[in-house]
């Protein structure tokens, strides 16, 4: 579906770009972009599907690190307190 959309976008762009109508095709389809963002089923559509984006990401950023954790080996065992990485300036005198 996310191909399908940026498809689409990128078709109507071109066809608005390359188009032998001109500035009043241009006009027209702006126009019509304009009304469909200002039509109050639009936003809430645009809204409902924000906010279910936004629960997605939510949800995929908290389950990220569980899925790191069990797919990079090592990642899931805590580094012991008394490790010191010799990469690192001692912090200490």
């Amino acid at each position: 579906m996310k191909h399908r959309t940026t498809f689409v976008a990128g078709a109507a762009l071109g066809y608005v770009l390359g188009t032998k109508a001109g500035r009043e095709r241009y006009e027209q389809m702006r126009r019509a972009s304009r009304r469909l963002a200002e039509n109050p089923n639009f936003q809430e559509a645009a809204g409902a599907i924000r906010a279910k984006g936004e629960e997605l990401a939510g949800a995929a950023r908290e389950r990220a690190p569980e899925q790191l954790r069990e797919r990079i080996p090592g990642l899931h065992r805590e580094t012991p307190p008394e490790y010191e990485d010799p990469r690192r300036e001692a912090t200490h005198p």
